[in-house]
């Protein structure tokens, strides 16, 4: 697990980071987390459900999360999947009324930097 500390990764409830998927296998370090650091450009923080709606956002937006890439062990998502999405497409999808349910559990605190919690409690799958 790459981290840029050696702190334990949180989520954004101030928990333990918990993992967000291992089937499909996601996270910017391909750990089953959304974990992050200074080489993940895109903050790939938000645990989420896809949705056929959000996947068509996504793919007018120019980024293609359907269409297989074997060459980078990418088998292409189809709804229902969990994903470790980039922080500014989520917040994107959310301007749009696209933005996908969210594991909160799984979501790094990093997204706090760019969405409230309350925001994201909206999106919540894990909340009772």
């Amino acid at each position: 697990m790459k981290r840029d500390s050696d702190e334990m990764p949180k989520n954004v409830l101030g928990g333990p980071l918990q993992p967000c998927s291992e089937r499909p296998l996601t996270g910017f370090y391909r750990d089953g987390c959304c974990n992050t650091g200074d080489d993940d450009l895109g903050v790939h923080v938000a645990c989420v459900k896809v949705t056929k709606a959000f996947l068509e956002f996504s793919l007018a937006r120019g980024n293609d999360l359907t269409t297989p890439h074997p060459e980078f062990g990418f088998a292409g998502l189809k709804p229902g999947d969990q994903w470790c999405l980039c922080a500014a497409l989520w917040v994107e999808a959310l301007n749009a009324g696209a933005a996908p349910r969210v594991v909160l559990t799984a979501t790094h605190e990093a997204m706090l930097e760019y969405v409230s919690l309350a925001e994201l409690k909206k999106y919540a799958i894990d909340l009772n």
